[in-house]
């Protein structure tokens, strides 16, 4: 048995679970998602609890077995809580705004790059660097934030560009230059 696939998922009181054979639909204060699940993975719910199943022992079905559990989990949680993604923004003049919907970059080109985001997505920013996604899709997030991140990713060598919060930048050492003689 799959040591996440088995592990039941709580559903909270303001959540609603719609389960029409495999496709599974979750509403919440946030916002509704619907997902179709494998032939061989079957979703039961028991009051305030969802567990994930699996009808066989094939091999593949034991492998999607903890990745069915995750993804109905992420969408119960992303419609109750939602998710977000913080991204900061280090160099000399590079900067991040929001206007309307849209979140502004300029980030040394030379022009302002525009990036608009998808449904179900909100851009926040804080001090000029930090750049909040948030929605309640996480996968939607997680993608809308590395779109950003693409803009420009951090450099090694002086760590500009755009990173994780939290992500780690492996410098590299510049040119030592020519020796005394």
């Amino acid at each position: 048995m799959s040591r996440i696939g088995k592990r039941p998922i709580t559903v909270p009181a303001k959540v609603q679970v719609t389960i029409n054979g495999a496709k599974i639909v979750v509403k919440g204060p946030k916002g509704e998602l619907s997902r179709d699940l494998p032939a061989n993975i079957s979703v039961a719910q028991e009051g305030e609890t969802l567990s994930v199943n699996r009808r066989d022992d094939t091999r593949v079905s034991r492998q999607l077995h903890g990745l069915c559990r995750t993804l109905v989990a992420n969408m119960v949680e992303g419609v109750s809580q939602g998710f977000q993604r913080r991204l900061e923004i280090q160099g000399v003049g590079y900067r991040a705004a929001v206007q309307g919907r849209n979140l502004v970059l300029n980030m040394g080109y030379s022009h302002q790059v525009q990036i608009a985001p998808p449904e179900g997505i909100q851009f926040a920013v804080e001090n000029n660097t930090n750049v909040i996604v948030s929605g309640y899709d996480k996968e939607i997030v997680g993608n809308t934030a590395a779109q950003v991140r693409a803009v420009r990713p951090p450099e090694p060598y002086k760590g500009k560009g755009i990173r994780y919060s939290g992500e780690a930048v492996r410098r590299k050492a510049g040119k030592t230059g020519k020796g005394k003689k």
